[in-house]
């Protein structure tokens, strides 16, 4: 055992295993169908969506720049159509993130990943890079033969358009990406005659490099390698989860897959001899984009995108046979000694409580939504001192009203204070303030009290009032302090 282990330490590192697997390149071969469909359907959706928002026109104040949705940084504002959230507002992003996250689980024990299939940005703008792969050097043998051709100028030519129009879609990804932080139009013009900000071009170039690099050169590497959603999915799958699957039995028979030769084309004949539906064309391995083979059952790299069903349903169809040899279903039916039509088990404990809780806390964020008003208020005691004695015997605390405008336009705010004289409150030479769209303006108050009301008067309420829309007027309900010497 000694000497065993000697050899070992002496073994060439150069022959030594590598811990790290050597990248496969993959390249798919395009498909039709359905689920082919339906993705090219998300891709257009979510890219007409990101890169077109920026340009939609929205009027609003002559203070907001006109544009549907604009993150403002330095004005502290995220504009969202006739929304403009504020960081006050930060529980609305607690909300969404629970229901994110709530989604995520609800989804996933439906349908397993489909998100990561036709939904996730990995996989958009890796379809659109292997899109224009396909455009420039041909479809998956044409790829490939020109991945093992020795350089010369057709490779070069081929493989340097490819990557020349990679940067250019990943700049323009990131360009759009600047563009949601500004006014586009003025935005752009700053950008390309050089007078935007720093940060502009700097975030350009991380965003372009990062999206060149995710999209056309790591591509599967990022699903397999760097997302945690891969490695975690197992926990969230249940036997009644709908994932893209092989049926097995069916495609394997008594005596296994064989490719449909002379006597094994028909069913009749296949059956005869104890051979399953699957011919191994291996179209479900050429189409599938991180390369794995779906018949060897659920893996990780699976990212439920659906097209080595598109691509066994057509051989299925080529061939006469019954479609759905890899369908999306559930391993339950899958086991089941007859499977029934595959469909959605949301009847289950877990399916219905995420359920319940997406529609609470969507409502919930709904509602604070459509009832938050243009007018966010706070009153803070001044306690340095706590009150102070005047010469004529009145008690007087001091107090800071903060007024924001949450609104597009410019209002006027009207300060009282109920349950005292009129002449207590004094403001200087303020009962009325006008406060600009989106900004915030404190106002120094104090009320002065004679001693006697002033010993039973443990609060005190102050009332902001917008003179446009008297009926979103804010009560502020603060301490009133006063100790009587003993």
């Amino acid at each position: 055992m000694r000497a065993t282990l000697i050899s070992e330490l002496l073994v060439p590192e150069s022959d030594a295993p590598s811990l790290y697997q050597k990248r496969i390149p993959i390249f798919t071969r395009s498909v039709k169908g359905k689920f082919r469909t339906f993705k090219w359907a998300m891709m257009a959706l979510a890219y007409g969506v990101y890169f077109g928002l920026p340009w939609l026109p929205w009027q609003r104040g002559h203070e907001a720049a006109s544009q549907a949705v604009l993150f403002d940084l330095p004005g502290r504002k995220f504009y969202l159509f006739d929304l403009v959230v504020y960081p006050q507002d930060i529980f609305w992003l607690s909300l969404l993130l629970f229901i994110a996250g709530a989604l995520l689980f609800f989804a996933t024990g439906l349908i397993g990943r489909a998100f990561c299939g036709y939904f996730c940005f990995q996989t958009l703008w890796t379809d659109a890079f292997i899109a224009i792969e396909k455009f420039i050097q041909g479809e998956r043998p044409a790829r490939q033969r020109l991945h093992k051709q020795p350089w010369n100028g057709e490779k070069i030519g081929k493989v340097g358009l490819t990557h020349l129009l990679w940067l250019a879609m990943a700049f323009w990804t990131a360009f759009t990406f600047v563009l949601y932080y500004g006014y586009a139009p003025e935005l752009t013009v700053q950008f390309f005659s050089g007078k935007a900000p720093s940060v502009a071009y700097f975030t350009t170039l991380i965003l372009t490099l990062t999206t060149y690099v995710a999209a056309g050169w790591a591509r599967e590497q990022v699903c397999l390698y760097m997302c945690p959603y891969a490695r975690f999915q197992g926990v969230m799958y249940d036997p009644e989860t709908l994932a893209v699957a092989y049926d097995s039995r069916r495609g394997e028979g008594a005596t296994g897959r064989a490719i449909p030769r002379a006597g094994l084309r028909t069913l009749e004949e296949r059956k005869a001899k104890g051979h399953g539906d699957c011919i191994d064309c291996k179209l479900c391995v050429q189409v599938c984009p991180t390369g794995i083979d779906i018949r060897n059952g659920l893996q990780y790299q699976c990212i439920a995108c659906g097209l080595c069903i598109d691509a066994c349903n057509n051989m299925m169809d080529s061939m006469a046979y019954p479609r759905g040899l890899i369908r999306y279903d559930s391993e339950a039916n899958l086991e089941a000694p007859v499977p029934t039509k595959p469909h959605l088990d949301w009847k289950r404990p877990k399916i219905i409580g995420w359920g319940l809780a997406l529609v609470i806390m969507s409502g919930a964020l709904i509602s604070s939504v459509g009832h938050r008003t243009s007018l966010d208020a706070a009153v803070q005691q001044v306690r340095q001192p706590l009150f102070v004695m005047l010469t004529d015997g009145q008690i007087r605390n001091r107090y800071q009203v903060r007024i924001t405008n949450k609104g597009v336009e410019d209002e006027i705010y009207v300060i009282t204070a109920k349950g005292v004289p009129e002449t207590a409150l004094d403001m200087g030479n303020f009962r009325e303030v006008k406060v600009h769209a989106g900004k915030s303006l404190i106002v120094q108050a104090s009320v002065k009290l004679p001693q006697e009301m002033a010993e039973h008067l443990k609060n005190i309420e102050f009332v902001v009032t917008p003179k446009s829309q008297p009926a979103q007027a804010v009560t502020l309900v603060t301490r009133f302090d006063y100790q009587h010497g003993d």
